[in-house]
């Protein structure tokens, strides 16, 4: 395992007070804080070798086009995906499974074609094939869950049809933390001719991502979830697709030739590519994916849920706690509600604390339809979090319940 303290001082926020009181930021699932390393990588680059890339002949273009397309091979391996053209640059996990709800949509479903969801989606994975029913009259079919936040497999088998075109999933969900078991939607998927779209935002910060291994078509992540920068965000495709599927954007980058009679575009990643890319954001990407590579993504995924797991334990002995996301191996997400008290009132409160914590639905309000409430409290862990910090969570928590 890794120094803890060592990894805390290269995140230099982490030390701050708030309200007079150490900050203790558990609000990783929202917004990872950024190593100095990162920090410095971008600062560098703008101040050494800031050009627009894949356009210029001269030195600092080049420089510029070699740290990005450095860096799209290191999302490739940190992914372990087969070749670095099924990379593309997206401006977050949103981005990405937009694009491919737009094109797929477009090359390949029609009126009365269906997609099939899950309950505990991200409204990012929700209202992007929402739009395209409303567009094209194309049907969402919605996989069920227990009340510990397990997806029911057998309902999924039975929700294909010879109308079902792509299956839409998250690896972890937001609000639960559950970790879906994409390998067997995937196979099962597969078996009826169907591809997957996984939606890697909550899994890539925090285990192993291996995409031949899950055998997706389709993989989206966003960099700030993973110590990165915002704004950027990948998406990875398989080149089968990818080479079908229409351009999601027109400009510059993209287009091989123009004229006023035909365009055509770009090979891969390039056509999906529109517009002078982030090209310092993917260079920070790539330097807090090698940050959190050379920490071990297993000892990260063993201290977040070794955390987990206590937070959970210490929580269940507060009187009226009431927990959400029960399943066996979830991951660095606990949320709760605690009697009567309002969501909004415990995460004020606790912020009054120090404590920085997530309240509301948390962009997927299915799953709060599905336990009957408004909202939860939700605490998510990253790789430089403490027992002490859960700790001081649970002793904030119980303060505010005394209050009320």
């Amino acid at each position: 395992m890794y120094d803890i303290n060592k990894v805390r001082a290269d995140f230099p926020i982490l030390s701050r007070t708030v309200y007079d009181r150490p900050l203790v930021y558990l609000d990783n699932g929202a917004t990872t804080q950024k190593p100095l390393c990162v920090l410095d990588a971008m600062r560098e680059e703008y101040l050494n070798a800031n050009a627009n890339v894949h356009r210029g002949v001269h030195y600092l273009s080049q420089r510029a086009t070699d740290l990005h397309e450095a860096a799209r091979e290191t999302v490739r391996q940190f992914i372990n995906a087969p070749k670095t053209e099924e990379i593309i640059f997206t401006r977050g996990t949103t981005e990405s499974i937009n694009l491919v709800a737009a094109s797929f949509c477009e090359a390949f479903m029609a009126e009365g074609d269906e997609v099939i969801v899950s309950v505990m989606e991200h409204h990012s994975n929700i209202v992007p094939w929402q739009l395209q029913a409303a567009k094209r009259g194309i049907a969402l079919k919605v996989i069920p869950m227990d009340d510990s936040g397990k997806l029911d497999m057998k309902a999924y088998e039975q929700l294909f049809s010879e109308r079902t075109k792509i299956v839409s999933v998250a690896h972890v969900s937001n609000t639960l933390g559950t970790v879906n078991p994409v390998k067997e939607i995937v196979r099962i998927a597969h078996e009826h001719g169907v591809p997957v779209l996984v939606d890697g935002a909550q899994s890539t910060p925090h285990f192993a991502v291996d995409v031949q291994s899950i055998d997706c078509d389709f993989f989206a992540f966003s960099g700030h979830k993973i110590y990165g920068p915002t704004g950027i965000g990948v998406l990875y495709g398989k080149e089968e697709w990818l080479d079908r599927m229409p351009p999601y954007q027109g400009g510059g980058e993209m287009i091989e030739s123009v004229s006023f009679e035909k365009t055509t575009f770009e090979k891969l990643p390039f056509k999906f590519e529109a517009g002078t890319p982030d090209y310092v954001a993917t260079h920070g990407l790539a330097t807090a994916l090698n940050y959190v590579s050379a920490l071990g993504m297993d000892n990260i995924a063993t201290h977040e849920r070794e955390l987990t797991d206590y937070c959970m334990t210490r929580l269940a002995e507060i009187d009226g706690m009431r927990l959400f996301g029960t399943t066996e191996g979830k991951d660095a997400v606990v949320s709760f509600l605690v009697g009567d008290i309002h969501h909004l009132d415990m995460g004020t409160l606790l912020d009054r604390l120090g404590i920085a914590v997530r309240t509301g639905h948390h962009c997927a309000q299915p799953v709060m339809d599905r336990f009957g409430i408004q909202g939860m409290v939700r605490a998510s862990f990253g790789l430089y979090n403490t027992k002490e910090e859960v700790d001081a969570l649970v002793a904030g928590v119980k303060r505010v319940s005394q209050m009320f």
